[in-house]
């Protein structure tokens, strides 16, 4: 176990590390954010964005929830997104579920995990609007796996179908949406086919 004030010496000795690497780096970092990427994910500690995506701090604009739900009520996600969008002037917007998702695999089986059976009530319609085809997989890691496909490509068209990307897209803002998944097991990212660059006719 961490004691949680090893965290600071850990900080001084990362902050160290980047100024003899780049002297000037934590000043341009303080004086810019233009990042071209939105990452929506999940909470999980095992899929942080920089690292799997090898990017620097400053190149991506975060917003983390329990199973990487994009719902319509939720203020939060959708104050990223037009913040994203409309100040920073993000480019690509993505979507990122992770194979092993514990959110996912509750709502899969209806499994009581306390406040958070509200939220994940988004993914048990995600899984009652596929029932067919997840009820005709028989191994129950492949019908896993699949359902974090599905929410991933629900979540994508949340996203297409919020005001602040509708908005962006009649306006001809070069903005382009996607859907990603992460497996815990190789460290790669997949990605799930269901891109969206504007407002379809």
């Amino acid at each position: 176990m961490t004691p949680v004030k090893d965290l600071f010496e850990r900080n001084r000795s990362w902050a160290a590390g980047m100024r003899a690497a780049d002297p000037k780096f934590f000043s341009s970092l303080a004086n810019q954010q233009s990042p071209e990427f939105l990452w929506i994910g999940c909470s999980d500690s095992r899929v942080p964005a920089n690292q799997i995506t090898g990017l620097a701090p400053g190149e991506v604009f975060v917003h983390r929830n329990v199973a990487n739900l994009v719902v319509h009520t939720d203020l939060n996600c959708l104050s990223v997104l037009e913040f994203a969008i409309d100040l920073l002037k993000v480019r690509h917007v993505i979507v990122c579920g992770h194979y092993g998702c514990s959110g996912v695999r509750a709502a899969l089986h209806g499994q009581k995990v306390g406040l958070a059976d509200n939220w994940l009530r988004h993914v048990q319609d995600v899984r009652e609007n596929h029932a067919a085809e997840l009820d005709g997989i028989s191994d129950p890691i492949a019908r896993e796996r699949r359902l974090c496909e599905l929410n991933v490509i629900e979540q994508v068209r949340h996203v297409c179908e919020s005001t602040a990307v509708q908005d962006a897209w009649a306006r001809a803002q070069p903005l382009e949406v996607h859907g990603w998944i992460y497996g815990l097991e190789d460290g790669l990212l997949r990605d799930m086919n269901c891109t969206r660059k504007g407002i379809r006719a």
